[in-house]
């Protein structure tokens, strides 16, 4: 029977082959933009496939395995293949899900297999992606687990078995480290952990650059006003903003990728596609209004808000209409008059409808900004100590299986007093907003009126109907402030 048991094994291996991704790579550091310091981290891994004495000779033991972790889309996988393409060494890709059957044993197999496949062909690496699907932290109350903990436990004992100079890197990649079980995070088995970040202004720029190249975009574009208006964006979210543009380029019969169809890739992206939807008229003169709160406040604060790019009243996904703010650059942090102003920016556009049609006129559009003025005060006085009435104490909100808990780290006196100081922000934040709808009500009743005949109207269109003549004197200023902070 135990004789029989290893060709059984082995025979259900060979009816569920691990899928494995294997040759060299043409991918190399060149193809990788926005994420410098992660390729310098990744750098020395290449060197030591490439020189392998150098570091024995100093007795230096190289990393056994790297764990790239990170935001969906941030070139974790890219990254993986550029080392092996840099190094020129065999590449073998596979990922966790492959480990895992219905059949018990079979992961345990599969992990001897693949392990055995990288060292008849060391020095090389080893990619699992989504390592979190077998490498889960293992618990005593797992109920029918057991077959994916004996997986684990043969990817431990493999990846701390081997000798330090057969060559094999172990690359793994997950969007969820604090899932992975501690045995797996030790050193000596992934000793170096890489956290891939977002890109900043000048990686997306990079980015941009890089997949710009597959495109025929227009010479007119400007790439940086672009990475200035995806705060957030992963390279896949660019790289998916430029073919966007160039499928709208063909729709609209362009010879080259134009800076309308990039607009208009990143305002279906972030707010969703148009709709073609019949609104009353009350309700579209009612957006106008709101939109015109939105973007009066805002241009009141310019200098503290990020500037206004486009302000729109076209409904697109659950939005009637929105105003779009663009960074000059990337904030690291909020000061408390950037918060303070951010409050009475959310707030303007009901402000502006209570200021003209009435309390008895206003409307539930207003929701989402109530939502996000709501989050930022919260943060601002639970976890930042920027209210005097709380003070510097870090008290966290924290949803336990679903079930909305009391306030983290406080008593049900604090938790009181923070709900009366979150509304005491966001009631003095809507006073600041109507006051100054009301004392400006001729100039906001024209940015409604122009909303109204144009449906969307540009930051410099904006600031010609508020500040006149001086607009062109004031988005010169801008500009220079702009220039000089580059």
């Amino acid at each position: 029977m135990a004789a029989g048991g290893g060709g059984i094994t082995r025979s259900l291996i060979g009816q569920n082959p691990t899928k494995i991704t294997t040759g060299k790579t043409k991918t190399t550091f060149k193809d990788v933009a926005g994420i410098d310091a992660e390729k310098q981290e990744l750098m020395e891994i290449v060197d030591f496939l490439k020189n392998k004495e150098k570091y024995k000779s100093l007795g230096a033991r190289v990393p056994r395995g790297v764990l790239l972790s990170g935001e969906p889309g941030t070139g974790k996988t890219l990254l993986a293949r550029a080392v092996a393409g840099e190094a020129n060494v065999p590449f073998f890709a596979t990922s966790g899900s492959d480990f895992s059957g219905i059949i018990v044993g079979l992961g345990v197999a599969k992990i001897k297999e693949i392990f055995e496949l990288a060292k008849r062909n060391a020095p090389c690496i080893l990619f699992i992606d989504e390592i979190d699907a077998i490498g889960q932290s293992r618990s005593k109350h797992t109920i029918n687990d057991n077959d994916r903990e004996q997986t684990l436990n043969q990817l431990l004992i493999e990846m701390d078995g081997f000798a330090n100079d057969t060559g094999i890197i172990v690359i793994a990649a997950t969007n969820r480290p604090d899932m992975l079980d501690a045995a797996l995070l030790r050193p000596g088995r992934f000793d170096r952990q890489i956290y891939i970040e977002l890109p900043n202004l000048e990686g997306r720029r990079d980015i941009l650059d890089l997949h710009a190249k597959k495109f025929k975009i227009d010479d007119k574009v400007s790439l940086m006003d672009v990475a200035r208006g995806t705060t957030g964006f992963s390279g896949a979210d660019l790289e998916n903003l430029l073919n966007e543009a160039a499928l709208h380029a063909v729709r609209a019969n362009h010879k080259v990728v134009e800076q309308s169809d990039l607009e208009e890739a990143r305002d279906k992206i972030l707010m969703g596609p148009k709709k073609n939807r019949k609104m009353r008229p009350e309700d579209i003169k009612l957006t106008a209004y709101h939109e015109a709160g939105h973007a009066f406040v805002g241009l009141h604060y310019d200098g503290i808000v990020d500037p206004i790019h486009k302000a729109t009243i076209i409904p697109r996904g659950r939005a009637l209409g929105m105003v779009q703010h663009v960074p000059v650059d990337d904030k690291m942090s909020m000061t408390i008059e950037e918060v303070r102003a951010d409050l009475s920016v959310d707030l303007a556009g009901r402000a502006s409808e209570e200021v003209f049609f009435g309390k008895n006129k206003i409307t539930t559009g207003a929701a989402s900004d109530i939502e996000n003025a709501t989050r930022l005060a919260r943060r601002s006085i639970t976890m930042a100590g920027l209210s005097d009435k709380i003070g510097m104490v870090a008290i966290n909100q924290v949803n336990t299986f679903g079930q909305r808990v009391a306030l983290e780290n406080a008593s049900e006196k604090t938790a009181e007093k923070v709900d009366e100081e979150i509304k005491n922000w966001l009631d003095t934040a809507y006073k600041d907003a109507k006051n100054l709808v009301a004392k400006n009500k001729a100039t906001v009743d024209k940015l409604a009126k122009a909303l109204l005949d144009k449906e969307t109207l540009s930051g410099e269109e904006i600031r010609e109907i508020v500040f006149g003549k001086k607009a062109k004197e004031i988005s010169k200023k801008t500009k220079k402030k702009t220039d000089a902070k580059k």
